[in-house]
């Protein structure tokens, strides 16, 4: 949830999906095209992982922050944004919302901690898997594997600095929305 941008929160739950699943499917399939060199392989990818992603992604964001069903989308975006951003909500009515969602918010994040050991782990298969295809393997393979590995890097480099950034803005916007509350 944590990853998921803003302006999808925008959207109705349906529109959520498409969004989510079709990036999903884009992006590997993108990547089986390049190291497989099969149009069959790929669109099988696009469509199982946009399914598979267009399911579940709002289904967890409708659990982690429940109550973001019950607002309308303008509400349910201006909190979004407020709350990422780190800035004071305009609308006095929306502060117990940015402090639900900054909640939301912190789960997810701790949820996330616990697993990245698992990111760990396949890092270091996709490091063997890219060696291996840069002895055995077509130079599509080889390019596609390091993509992986490349990627998988960054995410173990960039994420956890990105995510302490978000969570200091969550805080500092869940600070404003309760110093409004307690004032109104």
């Amino acid at each position: 949830m944590i990853l998921v941008p803003g302006w999808l929160w925008q959207r109705g739950s349906m529109s959520r999906a498409v969004g989510a699943g079709l990036a999903a499917g884009v992006f590997f399939g993108a990547f089986v095209l390049v190291e497989a060199q099969s149009w069959v392989g790929a669109v099988v990818v696009f469509v199982v992982l946009s399914l598979f992603y267009g399911a579940r992604v709002p289904r967890r964001m409708d659990r982690v922050w429940p109550a973001a069903k019950g607002m309308n989308r303008a509400d349910r975006a201006a909190v979004v944004r407020a709350t990422r951003r780190g800035e004071a909500i305009d609308d006095p009515r929306l502060a117990p919302s940015v402090v639900e969602y900054a909640g939301a918010l912190r789960r997810t994040a701790e949820e996330d901690r616990l697993r990245r050991w698992v990111v760990l782990l396949v890092t270091a298969l996709a490091v063997a898997l890219a060696v291996y295809d840069t002895v055995m393997s077509s130079t599509g393979e080889t390019i596609a594997s390091w993509l992986v590995v490349m990627l998988l890097l960054a995410d173990l480099m960039w994420w956890p600095r990105s995510r302490a950034r978000l969570l200091a803005r969550a805080d500092r916007a869940e600070a404003s929305a309760r110093r409004l509350t307690d004032a109104g």
